[in-house]
Order: C-alpha cells, then structure tokens, then sequence
C-alpha cells in the first residue's frame, strides 16, 4: 500500500515497508535524552515498534497508553517503543504527563529516515502514518499493520497476539 488516508483524504507514503519474515532494518532514532537508539539496542527481545503521527493527537495519545497499560503484563523480553516525529523533549513531556513508564517514546524528527526506512512517512504532511511492526528475538518480523486511516486506532489484540506467539 502506498497512501493512507487522513479524515478521508488520500496522502501518499514514501519508501517500502519491510515484508513479513524479513530482517529488521536498520533505523537510528534519538531517545528523550537525545542520545541515539538503534536497532541493536534491542537485539534479544521481543520489539514492538509502534509508529504514530503525533503523541499530541487525541488517538495517538489513546494509542500509547494502551499500549503501555498492555506492556505492564508482558515479558521483560519485550520492549514497546513509540516512533514519531515529536520533538524527543516533547516527548518526555507528554510521557510524564501521561504516566508512561513501559513505552519507551523515541523521535525520527531530525531525518524522517525511520520512516522513509519503514514505509510509512506520510509525504505530504511530514508524519508517521499509524502502524505496527513485531519483531521476534531474532529481529524477524513477524506481525505488521499499517492502519489505512491515520484517525483509526490499530488492532491492538493482533499486535498483542503477535507478541506472545513471538515469546
């Protein structure tokens, strides 16, 4: 799928996103405390990636907490990572605001390249269209969704069920 559409309006995405059973691929993203995240730091664990527009957004915001509510009963061998193009302080704000301790939130702000990278950055607006990639231990991934309206939240128990069968 190349577009989503947002409020009915078609956009279009840029880059490919991975294929189920591929590798993961290679994304560099900064941290609250601007250092740098890879996908290395991961290696080992279960990893969702969790791309949303904006944690400022009334779905997204909906989104992550559940998503950490959900991480609260889940193996130490999974990490839940939120990905958007918020400013990383923007996100430490929101995360304390919001009482997000089991999603980690990481920026793509600088480049745009975790989401040229993953197939999912909306060209025309310059945000992450909402979607999902699980990766086993082994960084094959397993389960993805891309949510073909960006208002809609994803399908939170294929995510979920794609985790535990990864464990």
């Amino acid at each position: 799928m190349n577009t989503v559409t947002f409020k009915g309006n078609v956009f279009h995405l840029e880059g490919e996103m991975p294929a189920l059973n591929s590798k993961i691929k290679a994304f560099s993203l900064l941290a609250n405390d601007l250092s740098a995240k890879t996908q290395k730091d991961y290696e080992g664990k279960v990893l969702v990636l969790v791309a949303v527009p904006s944690l400022d957004t009334g779905v997204c915001d909906m989104e992550v907490r559940k998503f950490n509510e959900k991480a609260a009963s889940l193996s130490d061998d999974v990490r839940i990572v939120a990905v958007s193009l918020d400013l990383p302080f923007a996100q430490s704000r929101w995360c304390g605001a919001a009482g997000v301790k089991n999603v980690e939130t990481l920026s793509d702000h600088y480049s745009a390249e975790f989401g040229k990278t993953y197939g999912v950055l909306i060209k025309e607006l310059r945000l992450l269209a909402r979607s999902i990639f699980v990766y086993d231990k082994t960084g094959m991934l397993v389960y993805y969704e891309l949510v073909p309206e960006v208002t809609n939240e994803p399908n939170y128990d294929a995510a979920i069920d794609a985790v535990k069968k990864a464990l």
